[in-house]
């Protein structure tokens, strides 16, 4: 007796489905879902701080620039004043500075003292309708505006408005940005590579087990054992599935032997399922099952299919003179005559009673199964002699098409009998097409 071989199965970790692979993916979208949450919300603090920390910056020199113009609008010096304005606008950051004067703004009525701004800077400085009486900030997303009050011995004398430009800031802080991103990225790689490597260490011994019973189920060899390395759950759990191995493999033999007897008995009950014991032939549940994959078939292909439902004539005259021995050797005897006109391709079947059916695949063209039924008329009306009686048997026909007529098996059986019972109209022994209304 062979000892069965150990196995030490080569770790699968690089499949799409693997469980490191898994794991590490459902990890790494963890850390990547808390890296963006934490580099937004610093990104975003870095940026209104610094917007926040520029205005405060802004409003102090403003406040500066204001008590610096005071006295040149209680003195009525405009010189004096624009030198304070270049003075100031030397920050880079300036688009426009405007000066109004208080006593000088009658209702409805604005007066512009003095005003200085960038040569590229197009637009004007639009006043407030209402005077602040405090500093104030109307933000926006590239400019905002400081309108700060400029006081003389705690009087309003006039009003201070500076437009400032954050393009400069913002180009610095999305630099500072992208850098913080870029190291972020960088931090998150090195994570994943680092988080895969500590998985596949420690899920080793889970994935060699899975190796081993994905051979043992491709090979159907149970002789195959895991190794236990550590008496831990996965441990334990290879002890058991050993002991469920050799189970297997003590049973394999008889369920093989099992399986043989079972398959044999399937294919004569199938046999029984699907065929007449009287003739042979097909039964309904096999037809039905053909009529639909054959109709299927033919639509796939654009081809031509027809059905044929036959009916015998006379069969009740038969039992109810004769018999029904004699009706069952009518059948028999009717049967193997319609079986040596069809061609090798057609399906024969008796759907019950003195009911058959035909399915004829494959029709180049619809006179052939005209032709054909009329041979198998002629076939069945020849003379036949049971026990010395002239058994007087005939059939009637009915004719349908696909897809000239149905395209639904149900539909195309129907067709096919109101076609029969039109030929029995007609006076038996004949066939009928689905008549199409004009």
């Amino acid at each position: 007796m062979t000892q069965p071989s150990i196995l030490t199965p080569k770790h699968q970790t690089d499949l799409p489905d693997s469980l490191v692979v898994r794991l590490t993916r459902l990890n790494n979208g963890i850390l990547a879902l808390t890296l963006t949450f934490t580099f937004t919300a610093m990104a975003a603090t870095f940026w209104f701080g610094s917007i926040s920390h520029q205005q405060h910056n802004a409003l102090a020199s403003a406040q500066v620039l204001a008590s610096s113009i005071a006295p040149a609008l209680i003195f009525s010096d405009p010189k004096s004043a624009q030198l304070e304005l270049q003075t100031f606008s030397r920050a880079t950051d300036v688009l426009a500075v405007q000066v109004l004067h208080m006593s000088q703004v009658s209702p409805g009525e604005t007066t512009i003292f003095v005003q200085w701004q960038q040569p590229e800077w197009k637009k004007t400085l639009t006043p407030p309708t209402i005077w602040p009486q405090q500093a104030n900030v109307v933000s926006g997303w590239q400019q905002y505006q400081i309108q700060m009050p400029i006081m003389f011995k705690q009087e309003q004398v006039g009003l201070l408005l500076v437009q400032q430009s954050l393009k400069s800031l913002q180009q610095q802080v999305m630099a500072l940005i992208a850098l913080m991103g870029l190291i972020t990225l960088l931090m998150l790689a090195l994570a994943s590579r680092g988080l895969r490597l500590v998985q596949q260490r420690a899920l080793s011994p889970i994935i060699e087990l899975s190796a081993l019973a994905e051979q043992a189920a491709r090979d159907n060899d149970y002789s195959v054992r895991g190794i236990v390395r550590r008496h831990d759950e996965v441990g334990r759990l290879t002890e058991r599935i050993n002991e469920l191995f050799t189970q297997v493999a003590a049973n394999q033999f008889w369920l093989k032997q099992q399986l043989a007897d079972e398959r044999q008995t399937g294919q004569q009950l199938k046999q029984l399922a699907h065929h007449d014991s009287l003739t042979g032939l097909p039964n309904r549940l096999y037809f039905q099952q053909q009529l639909s994959a054959t109709l299927q078939l033919t639509l796939q292909q654009h081809k031509t299919m027809a059905l044929m439902f036959i009916d015998l004539d006379n069969f009740k005259t038969v039992n109810d003179s004769f018999g029904h021995d004699y009706g069952d050797e009518v059948l028999q005897l009717v049967s193997a005559r319609m079986q040596q006109v069809l061609r090798g391709q057609d399906l024969l079947c008796r759907l019950g009673g003195d009911e058959f059916a035909v399915l004829l695949s494959e029709l180049n063209d619809i006179r052939h199964a005209e032709s054909l039924a009329e041979r198998l008329i002629a076939a069945v009306r020849l003379p036949m002699v049971i026990r010395e009686h002239l058994m007087p048997v005939g059939a009637t026909i009915g004719l349908a098409f696909c897809p000239l007529d149905a395209s639904e098996p149900a539909t195309l059986l129907q067709k096919a009998d109101e076609a029969m019972y039109a030929a029995k109209r007609a006076g038996k022994n004949t066939f009928r097409r689905v008549q199409h209304a004009p």
